[in-house]
């Protein structure tokens, strides 16, 4: 029965180990944002390829360093998303105009 003496850590969504990480937390948040917009205006329209390979860059950045920075699991597998959703659209902005236009 020594399971039931241990502490509930699983119970916050991204603190696994049950203590508050507010700038791996942001940086998560900002990843997943800058890979949404990316991933999203990639696919909707070519015209959009500046906003896309721009979002698709800062994305790719701020996940990197959030990686690089990470304590959780869960902090990890978010950053990770945001990051193949930045990569897709970064690439897809630059494969329809690039940064520059």
């Amino acid at each position: 029965m020594a399971q039931a003496l241990r502490p509930n850590t699983a119970g916050g969504l991204l603190a696994t180990d049950g203590r508050p990480h507010p700038l791996q937390d942001a940086l998560l948040a900002v990843t997943l944002v800058l890979g949404l917009l990316s991933f999203l205006t990639a696919i909707i329209d070519e015209d959009l390829h500046l906003l896309s390979s721009w979002a698709g860059l800062a994305g790719i950045l701020t996940g990197a360093y959030g990686q690089w920075i990470s304590e959780t699991t869960r902090e990890r597998f978010g950053l990770i998303l945001g990051l193949g959703a930045s990569g897709v659209g970064f690439f897809l902005g630059m494969a329809h105009g690039g940064l520059i236009g």
